[in-house]
């Protein structure tokens, strides 16, 4: 990346196959860590068409806005008129391994790949649970991401701080 204007807000795209849960909490954390500097989206290559209610109970307990969060096509960022990604991260391991649209401008990519909390079985205590942990992995990558110098970092050390993120594997606790 060439100099940054330190006034510009990044757009950071999350995919997931479904767009239902983990991509939809990943937006809504960095619009919430990321304000002023980052713009959160989410898309999925098969949108569910519907987020997970696991998903908007946390949100909600969390107190995110979830007036605008809906599950949607990554076709919707495709498009010319679709806004400028910057940054485009793939948080499950079938989107990781789909072929992606061609993004206009390029966005840098890293995959930060959780498990899908959706998939787990259990009571209603435990599936909560495992939304809640992945929400504090996606929280703990994407506070690191956050916190990145960008415009000190030229493309091949921010490409390896962004993959670095990826491997992060032990969520600190958030406070809450």
């Amino acid at each position: 990346m060439s100099k940054v204007d330190e006034n510009r807000v990044f757009n950071v795209l999350f995919l997931c196959t479904h767009n239902s849960a983990r991509s939809v909490l990943a937006e809504a954390i960095m619009n919430r860590l990321g304000q002023g500097r980052f713009r959160g989206f989410s898309a999925g290559s098969y949108p569910r068409g519907e987020v997970n209610p696991f998903a908007i109970r946390l949100l909600d307990k969390l107190n995110y806005d979830t007036r605008d969060v809906r599950s949607k096509s990554w076709d919707e960022f495709a498009s010319t008129d679709a806004p400028r990604m910057d940054f485009v991260f793939t948080v499950c391991d079938d989107a990781a391994n789909e072929v992606c649209p061609v993004w206009p401008d390029q966005p840098m990519s890293a995959h930060w790949g959780v498990a899908d909390p959706s998939q787990v079985q259990g009571s209603e205590a435990e599936i909560a649970a495992a939304f809640a942990d992945t929400h504090r992995m996606l929280y703990q990558r994407i506070s690191i991401f956050t916190n990145l110098s960008i415009d000190a970092l030229d493309s091949l050390s921010l490409q390896s701080e962004l993959d670095r993120i990826g491997r992060v594997t032990n969520p600190l606790p958030e406070k809450l």
